[in-house]
């Protein structure tokens, strides 16, 4: 299997917006797609997407992760940035039948089908620079990935970035490429300056995720993370870790917290970034102005391992879904 999300299945999900109504969609052979070079997304950035996972089973059955929310969470985007709202039910139908379709396609656990939901603009018109797309295309890629941790789980190098913020305010919470694209450059910068895997965005003294991940702190008793807000998305991940943490005894603490209470608690506490590709990825060091802080003792934490052990259990079968997460696809 090739590097995550490179590889895709032979099949995609697709709809259209016109004339204010969605149309009936269709499964289609993975192909280009016909775009007017005047379509409003290549000028003026209207997209949007969603990541998530479906499992095999032993029993051979699959069960895709979160569908519900992820469906929310894009129309949220899709509302954000004035573009048509994907209509749940259709949209539902489109991933239900993609992976249906694919079964045989997904990979036993560890590894998975990654599905990727994009809705672009296609108004061909120039002109539109202050004006919404009228019209749209919905598609589903579908992507089998291996195990991000395959080798084992190396602890990541952060640098904390005091100036700049991973996106704007209004649009931190939408998930759209123009966000990955803004922390693009200062991650590469940061890597070939300080050698760091990724940069924690703490503008204004407020310490909030990086360019696709959220940010967590974890003791034996204790999780620490910024509280949701429009300037960082609400992950799904995140979400799911903290209702298992706070289920198996965790107290959950949703604040605020400047860069110095970080340095203070990354000498006893566990940081983590969470994400769909890597459920929970250790973090073993910081880099501040020019410094190297290792959390902890810059290895991958217990207390990060037994709750990505947690979810994945849920996600792979091997413990009950009692949260309703899993949706099983006929």
């Amino acid at each position: 299997m090739g590097q995550f999300g490179t590889e895709f299945c032979d099949h995609i999900a697709i709809v259209r917006y016109e004339n204010d109504a969605w149309q009936a969609p269709e499964i289609v052979p993975l192909a280009p797609l016909p775009m007017h070079p005047a379509a409003h997304v290549f000028h003026y950035a209207s997209t949007c997407f969603e990541g998530f996972k479906a499992y095999r089973w032993d029993d051979g059955k699959a069960y895709i992760y979160r569908l519900p929310d992820h469906i929310a969470r894009m129309q949220n985007s899709a509302a954000s940035l004035r573009l048509p709202v994907p209509d749940a039910d259709i949209l539902t139908g489109m991933v239900m039948d993609l992976v249906g379709r694919h079964i045989d396609d997904i990979p036993l656990p560890p590894s998975s089908l990654y599905l990727r939901p994009t809705l672009i603009g296609t108004l061909e018109n120039i002109g539109a620079a202050a004006s919404p797309s009228t019209e749209a295309t919905l598609f589903v890629l579908a992507s089998p990935v291996g195990d991000y941790f395959a080798g084992g789980s190396t602890a990541l190098k952060l640098l904390i970035e005091e100036q700049h913020a991973r996106s704007t305010e209004q649009l931190g919470s939408t998930k759209t490429g123009g966000n990955y694209a803004a922390a693009l450059g200062p991650t590469l910068e940061a890597k070939a300056k300080y050698g760091v895997d990724q940069v924690l965005f703490c503008p204004n003294d407020d310490v909030q995720e990086t360019g696709a991940s959220n940010f967590l702190l974890i003791s034996d008793d204790e999780i620490v993370t910024k509280p949701l807000d429009s300037t960082i998305l609400h992950g799904m991940t995140r979400d799911s870790v903290l209702k298992l943490a706070a289920d198996m005894g965790y107290k959950i603490n949703e604040r605020k917290f400047t860069v110095a209470e970080l340095l203070d608690y990354v000498k006893t506490y566990e940081a983590a970034l969470s994400g769909t590709a890597a459920c929970l990825s250790p973090v073993g060091a910081l880099v501040h102005r020019g410094q190297e802080i290792s959390v902890r003792d810059g290895k991958a934490g217990p207390n990060t391992e037994k709750l990505r052990k947690a979810l994945q259990d849920i996600q792979h079968g091997l413990a009950p879904d009692t949260y309703g997460w899993l949706t099983e696809v006929p």
